[in-house]
C-alpha cells in the first residue's frame, strides 16, 4: 500500500469467519499502542471491539479464520473485492485451524452424530485457508499470532513496505534463549525444527515439545522430522497425529501426516 497524504487516515477493516477470536484478541491487547493506532487510522469494521461498521472500500483488511461454508466464501469475495490490501491473522485463515482435522474425516459422519437434524446443517467438506479462495496480500501465522509481529505487519502495510516477520524455525529461538534441544537430549517430541519462529520457543522453555502453533519454517523438512521420530520410539498414528494440530492443513504438514497415517495404509 502506498504512503497517504498528510491527514489522510487508511481505512481498517477486521473480519471474523471460521475461528476462535484469539488473533482478534491479539490486537486488542496491543493496549497502549492500539490507542496510538486509532489516532492514525479510522478503524470501519472490527466486531470484537465495537458494533459500528463502515461500508468499503477499505486500504486494509485484516481476516481471521477459515472458509467452512458457501456464505463464508460469497462474504470473503465480497471482502477481497472491497479491500486494496488483504492480510491473514492465525492458524484458521493461513493453514484451516484446528477444525481442519475435518478434511480427514466424513463430515457428514460427523453431523449425524452430533445435531438431532443433521439435514439442516449446511457446510462445505472441509476448512480451507483464505488463500485458497482468493489472492492474499500477506499471512501472519500464529496460533494465536504473536502482537508484536502483528503490530510490525499494520506498521509495514500502512508504510508500503514488506513486514520483516521472521521465516527462520522455532530451533533458532531455543538457541537465542539457550534451550538445550529437547529432540536430541532429551528424546522429547517436538515440531521445532520444521515450524516457523515467532513464540519465542516458549514450550520448549518449560522442557515440552514445539506444537507448530506457527505452521511450516521456510523450507522445512518435516518427512526428516517423522523419519526421526519413527526412530525415536513413536508409533506411526501418534507422528500422524503430531502434524494435525493447529496447522494440519499446511500442505507439508498434511503430507507427511498422511504418509503415517494408519487408516491410509489399509
Amino acid at each position: 500500500m502506498s504512503s497517504s497524504p498528510s491527514g489522510f487516515h487508511p481505512t481498517i477493516a477486521v473480519f471474523k469467519f471460521a475461528s476462535c477470536d484469539g488473533c482478534q484478541l491479539s490486537l486488542l491487547d496491543c493496549e497502549d499502542e492500539l490507542l496510538a493506532l486509532a489516532g492514525a487510522v479510522r478503524i470501519a469494521n472490527f466486531q470484537e471491539m465495537s458494533r459500528a461498521t463502515i461500508e468499503g472500500p477499505y486500504d486494509i483488511a485484516f481476516v481471521e479464520g477459515s472458509i467452512t461454508t458457501s456464505h463464508d466464501l460469497e462474504r470473503l469475495q465480497r471482502i477481497r473485492a472491497t479491500s486494496t490490501t488483504l492480510i491473514t491473522i492465525g492458524a484458521c485463515a493461513t493453514a484451516g485451524g484446528i477444525q481442519a482435522l475435518r478434511n480427514f474425516a466424513d463430515v457428514q459422519e460427523y453431523t449425524a452424530v452430533v445435531y438431532p437434524r443433521p439435514e439442516f446443517i449446511r457446510t462445505l467438506a472441509t476448512s480451507t485457508p483464505i488463500a485458497e479462495h482468493v489472492r492474499v496480500d500477506f499471512e501472519l501465522r500464529g496460533c494465536p499470532i504473536n502482537r508484536h509481529q502483528l503490530l510490525e505487519v499494520i506498521t509495514a502495510a500502512l508504510a508500503g513496505r514488506r513486514p520483516a516477520v521472521p521465516r527462520h524455525s522455532v530451533c533458532a529461538e531455543c538457541k537465542q534463549r539457550g534451550t538445550t534441544c529437547l529432540l536430541v537430549a532429551g528424546a522429547t517430541p517436538c515440531l521445532g525444527p520444521v515450524t516457523q519462529a515467532g513464540c519465542g520457543a516458549i514450550c520448549p522453555a518449560v522442557g515440552r515439545g514445539c506444537y507448530g502453533c506457527y505452521g511450516p519454517a521456510e523450507a522445512a523438512n518435516p518427512s526428516a522430522l517423522g523419519d526421526r521420530l519413527l526412530a525415536g520410539g513413536m508409533a506411526p498414528a501418534d507422528v500422524t497425529r503430531w502434524f494435525r494440530t493447529f496447522n494440519s492443513a499446511a500442505p507439508v504438514f498434511t503430507k507427511e501426516s498422511l504418509r503415517h497415517d494408519p487408516q491410509r495404509q489399509r
